[in-house]
């Protein structure tokens, strides 16, 4: 469901089943009930009389209203925004309505509202966040967001340019078919790098990406870089942000391969578990790294791109194990495109 805003970027409902989403619909009723209380309590334990008897209804109304707002999500952000928001709005006042019929008769002199009442503070609640959300989503698109995702992504340059251009240049006579592939692969390096920051890419692509970075490390680190893929359980069509594994592979070699003059390995590790998508990457822990200042800066810069894509539901965890040091990343599994995709890859020879 997207409507433009007045910079011709879709706007879309909330995903209703992210934590965030719910986080906040769940502190504003709670915060309309607790103003609601105090309205009309005389005393403290007055409050605290009505505000229990408001949350006995409220917490089991709220709690069916996110799944079946969960549940329809799909379909709720497939229809036009304006009809995906009245449906929305029509269930988060539906479902607490039935509760409180369901609930009516075992609450028995605990509450003085009707359904009509129930109705209507669900129906300005439910429209009020539909309207927080609505330009919560215009302030991020495309001014704030845009930018800084565009800005964010600007600054994951592969810092090997140079030594890979040098090493390509080493193999245009002895080994051209070696070069050009080499060139292909940075090509669809910088290709990414030019896409708009805005738009989800299939993991598969993503890991792809990753691949052809590796390629062109291996041509100057040869056998001193050793790669272990696990991904036999890695759903491809699962969308990401894009450039998250590349710069936590570069990383892995820029610390943990690089300082060490025998090399090492880095593992990646993808799969997914129930509702979400995995990615582990590991590398050795080197003695002497001076670079630590630049690790900080590119995975802050991928936890903040995560937090603007997932808000909450997505987590980026660092941990030296020993010998090795690894990054997490758990991000909610999806395969719906909520903006248009990306150009495709021109077909290679």
């Amino acid at each position: 469901m997207k409507r433009k805003n007045h910079n011709n970027r879709q706007v879309e409902l909330p995903n209703f089943c992210h934590l965030g989403a719910n986080l906040r619909i769940a502190l504003t009723v709670e915060a309309a009930l607790l103003a609601g209380a105090v309205a009309r309590a005389s005393n403290g334990a007055e409050l605290q009389a009505d505000f229990i008897a408001l949350s006995a209804l409220a917490q089991p109304a709220l709690l069916l209203t996110l799944l079946a707002l969960c549940a329809a999500g799909r379909g709720l952000r497939s229809l036009p925004y304006r009809q995906g928001a009245g449906a929305a709005l029509a269930i988060g006042v539906l479902v607490p309505v039935g509760v409180f019929m369901w609930l009516d008769p075992l609450l028995t002199g605990l509450l003085a509202y009707s359904s009509a009442m129930v109705a209507g503070f669900s129906f300005v609640v439910g429209a009020g966040l539909l309207a927080y959300f609505n330009l919560r989503a215009r302030a991020l698109s495309p001014a704030i967001t845009e930018a800084r995702l565009q800005a964010l992504q600007a600054r994951i340059r592969p810092h090997f340019l140079f030594n890979s251009l040098n090493a390509v240049l080493s193999l245009v006579r002895s080994d051209p078919r070696r070069a050009e592939h080499a060139l292909e692969n940075m090509a669809d390096l910088f290709r990414a790098l030019m896409n708009d920051a805005r738009h989800l890419a299939p993991l598969e692509d993503e890991v792809a990406l990753t691949r052809a970075y590796l390629e062109l490390e291996q041509l100057r680190l040869g056998d001193r870089l050793q790669v272990a893929w696990h991904i036999g359980k890695m759903p491809g069509t699962a969308l990401i942000p894009p450039l998250v594994i590349q710069p936590l592979v570069e990383n892995a070699v820029y610390h943990g391969i690089e300082p060490m003059p025998a090399g090492g390995e880095i593992s990646l590790n993808i799969y997914r578990s129930g509702d979400k998508v995995h990615i582990v990457v590991r590398n050795p822990i080197a003695a002497e790294v001076s670079h630590h200042k630049g690790n900080r800066i590119a995975l802050e810069n991928i936890r903040e791109r995560l937090l603007l894509h997932f808000d909450l539901d997505a987590q980026l965890k660092l941990e030296p194990l020993g010998t090795v040091y690894q990054v997490s990343i758990v991000i909610p599994y999806t395969r719906e495109h909520t903006t248009q995709p990306s150009p495709a890859r021109p077909h290679r020879r």
